[in-house]
């Protein structure tokens, strides 16, 4: 019995992101803007607490009358501060959980907002 081998038509391979030929050079990695990217490979609760100082620092220079933006890092600074109570080198799985959710949903918190695209008229 024999195979017979059909040639296969050269295509380049795509990769994941944006679908270019394998090799090709990929867009130029964002510069890491907040501490919750830039000790990522970081204990955890090291992370959480250099966050925690951030988001402090951020909500001492607010100015009072933006209560929004001051109400909304206060939140989360108080519900890190519960979570970094105890033994904080020998977390357990629940509380290594929390920290993490919590680093990902404060992570844009304190951001200056990017300016809208220009349209052209």
């Amino acid at each position: 019995m024999t195979i017979e081998k059909t040639p296969v038509p050269a295509q380049p391979i795509k990769n994941h992101a944006g679908g270019q030929p394998k090799g090709a050079a990929a867009p130029a990695a964002a510069k890491v803007a907040n501490t919750t990217d830039a000790t990522a490979g970081e204990p955890l609760a090291m992370r959480a607490r250099t966050r925690r100082a951030e988001l402090q620092a951020a909500h001492d220079q607010l100015p009072e009358s933006d209560k929004r933006g001051r109400d909304a890092l206060a939140v989360a600074i108080a519900a890190v501060d519960g979570m970094l109570t105890g033994d904080t080198a020998h977390l357990t799985d629940a509380t290594a959980a929390d920290l993490n959710r919590w680093l990902e949903g404060s992570k844009h918190l304190a951001e200056p907002a990017a300016a809208p695209p220009r349209t052209a008229h």
